[in-house]
């Protein structure tokens, strides 16, 4: 966790230029809230209530409390060495350079896939409002302007992220203050439902334990992409105090939007009603406003798109910092004069055309498989995200090191934050359908290590070659070395 430079870089990159650092505090603290708020809220929230009915408001608290933590945990790391490999970059310096690639080549997998389901998810939502649109037609169009909004530079690709989640979080705040004056009985012609959904139907638990643990696991995946705050942190100005503002403004935002608008929902809508299947749209159906659904529906295309837009910020950098690091091909480091890696970004976007057209053509078959494979990566991110701030908060304490910004709580929070994970975990492995998806993801983990593995013993083998054959080729055991 020491801010030396050698993290991430190498002998033969200090000549090239460097990522920039033009995003602003106010963009990186608003993507930071707006990456927590996306089509999982708008439109997967539904799912959690029907699992485990008002008692979906404790797997939210569960699993709000353990993005809280890793997100300190991150903000602690990032800030005392913003890098755009993040994560991975503070796995590689804790675990190993083996377990810093894996953990960096599972996200980035991870996001060229979701970017192309963000990519259709969006394109079908807009569909529904506007169907002379063809759907394949939009989802490409999607793509190719986010590409270009990502190749522009990253001062565009935050504002961008900025007006987003600015509008998210209006329409979050505008159903809240809806909702209140509808549980209130403040709105003409609706009727309040008050609380008693609560006790209603089986009552706060119908689906007892079991239910609030399916739940967990359904809800947990709607906080994925809150890591990409500590990846936008290294183009970030001052990255030390916008990282502490934006985990300051996250924790405790999250909270109050995410459980305010579920206890909303759940307090309206009861589990077992078909409207709860578009959450948003029906309690303001019940609040009696017009054309509800379509408004709704608008802003959960606007929240795909931000995530997708993200997502591809996100993918290109860390496989940029994948290649800074040799753990990946060379080409993908290069920067063009606006400082972007317009190869890490095309590399990034490419899967997502391919995916998006297979997607097309054989409908309902290659993104569900893709899919499988990635849904629970977010867990085995933050998991490595955990151990590693445990393992480097210790060096750097043992060292007299000093952080910008430093946990409260060590290590007690983040080792609840550990045991939190575990029971996710456990709880996946019970269910069936979510077994399947872990094991599918240990098995991408497993070989995604494999490869690094023996793709950093051809290198060193490589090295070890060049340099008994010629001895005034000098070694770069000692570079893989500092990066690892």
């Amino acid at each position: 966790m020491h801010t030396s430079k050698g993290l991430g870089s190498s002998s033969t990159t200090t000549q090239e230029p460097k990522l920039g650092h033009s995003m602003s505090p106010r963009q990186l603290t608003m993507m930071g809230l707006g990456s927590a708020i996306g089509a999982g809220l708008f439109i997967g929230s539904g799912a959690g209530v029907q699992a485990a009915g008002p008692a979906v408001l404790i797997s939210y608290l569960v699993a709000g409390t353990l993005i809280i933590i890793v997100m300190w945990a991150l903000g602690e790391m990032a800030a005392a060495n913003p890098n755009s490999g993040a994560f991975s970059v503070y796995t590689g310096k804790a675990l190993g350079g083996v377990a810093g690639a894996t953990v960096g080549w599972l996200w980035w997998a991870q996001l060229v896939v979701v970017i192309a389901a963000e990519a259709l998810g969006a394109a079908g939502l807009l569909a529904t409002v506007f169907p002379a649109l063809p759907v394949w037609l939009m989802a490409l169009v999607f793509m190719g302007v986010f590409t270009a909004v990502n190749l522009t530079g990253v001062r565009n690709f935050g504002e961008f992220e900025f007006w987003f989640a600015l509008l998210k979080v209006t329409a979050i705040v505008v159903f809240l203050l809806i909702g209140a004056a509808l549980l209130l009985g403040w709105i003409p012609n609706a009727a309040s439902p008050g609380l008693g959904h609560f006790t209603a139907a089986g009552g706060f638990a119908p689906h007892g334990m079991a239910g609030i643990a399916t739940g967990l696991f359904v809800v947990v995946f709607a906080f994925g992409g809150t890591e990409i705050v500590s990846v936008a942190a290294a183009e970030t100005r001052d990255p030390e105090r916008s990282v502490a503002r934006a985990v300051r403004t996250v924790v405790w935002r999250i909270l109050v939007f995410y459980v305010g608008s579920i206890f909303v929902i759940a307090a309206v809508i009861p589990s077992d009603s078909p409207e709860i299947k578009s959450p948003f749209a029906g309690v303001l159906d019940i609040a009696g406003l017009p054309a509800a659904a379509t408004v709704i529906t608008l802003v959960a295309v606007v929240a795909l798109l931000s995530a997708l837009n993200a997502n591809l910020y996100g993918a290109s950098r860390m496989i940029f910092s994948l290649a800074e690091r040799q753990e990946a091909p060379s080409a993908l480091r290069r920067l063009t004069g606006a400082r972007v890696p317009a190869i890490a970004v095309a590399a990034s976007v490419a899967f997502g055309f391919i995916a998006t057209v297979l997607e097309l053509l054989f409908p309902e078959h290659v993104l569900p498989l893709l899919l499988n494979f990635v849904g629970s990566t977010c867990l085995v991110v933050w998991g490595s995200a955990l151990v590693s701030q445990i393992v480097l908060r210790r060096r750097a304490d043992a060292a007299g090191t000093r952080l910008p910004l430093r946990m409260a709580g060590f290590p007690w929070l983040s080792g609840f934050g550990v045991l939190l994970l575990a029971a996710i975990f456990l709880v996946g492995l019970i269910g069936e359908d979510s077994r399947i998806q872990l094991l599918s993801t240990f098995a991408l983990v497993a070989a995604i290590a494999l490869a690094a593995w023996l793709g950093r013993r051809a290198r060193a083998r490589q090295t070890e070659f060049a340099t008994s054959g010629d001895g005034a080729v000098e070694t770069d055991i000692a570079v893989q070395n500092q990066h690892s």
